[in-house]
């Protein structure tokens, strides 16, 4: 049987990425992805956790068993293919900017030269399933937006994923005088919502809706 560090080795180069960009993925330099690959260190489940959300098959790597982790699709990427974790959004309801550890509904292959072409990091990229009309007409219920969790600028306005007194929501962002924000929903039946500077600490932005993934009606 092969040992971790091939195993692992394996999974990374079947998933199309460089040391440098796993490791980025799992908040580790390219030296200590080396050191565990040529099994000189042991991984840490934290960063085994953060494999398994992008589609490495973690269950494989430790115990050489090809069966499917239940947080995992087996994908192989074609050619010049990035792998974007997708998330139902009521489904991930964890606290904090983080996704790793949320339950992956699907694994989107999208061409990695259209993401850098729009400026965007595959890396950083995560699809959400929108829930509910309040942003109809932008983003309505049932697509997904591709969010790119490297943007968290309100000054670049846009429509953003938060977490709002920990519930995870869509809108639009809207700075004001003073420092507060507008929230504000596309769907006019939905009145804005203003975040004041003093209630910042109830709101994190965890990144920018770039791109709509929906039907054609």
């Amino acid at each position: 049987m092969t040992s971790i560090g091939i195993r692992l080795r394996e999974e990374r180069v079947r998933l199309g990425f460089s040391q440098t960009e796993l490791g980025d993925i799992a908040g580790i330099t390219k030296n200590t992805q080396m050191l565990y690959e040529s099994e000189k260190r042991v991984p840490k489940a934290d960063y085994l956790s953060a494999l398994d959300a992008i589609g490495v098959n973690t269950h494989y790597v430790l115990t050489g068993n090809r069966s499917i982790s239940p947080n995992v699709e087996s994908i192989d990427l074609a050619e010049g293919m990035a792998a974007i974790p997708m998330y139902d959004i009521e489904a991930a309801a964890g606290a904090g900017r983080s996704f790793e550890g949320e339950p992956i509904k699907t694994t989107l292959q999208f061409p990695r030269s259209e993401l850098t072409a729009l400026g965007l990091d595959p890396m950083q990229i995560v699809g959400v399933q929108v829930r509910g009309d309040s942003m109809q007409g932008t983003l309505d219920d049932g697509d997904w937006a591709l969010v790119n969790r490297a943007n968290r600028d309100p000054k670049q306005e846009g429509v953003f994923l938060l977490l709002v007194s920990g519930e995870r929501r869509i809108k639009r962002l809207q700075r004001l005088a003073g420092g507060a924000l507008y929230l504000i929903s596309d769907n006019e039946l939905y009145q804005p919502e203003m975040i004041k500077p003093q209630d910042m600490g109830d709101l994190e932005i965890l990144g920018r809706c770039e791109i709509r993934i929906g039907r054609v009606v």
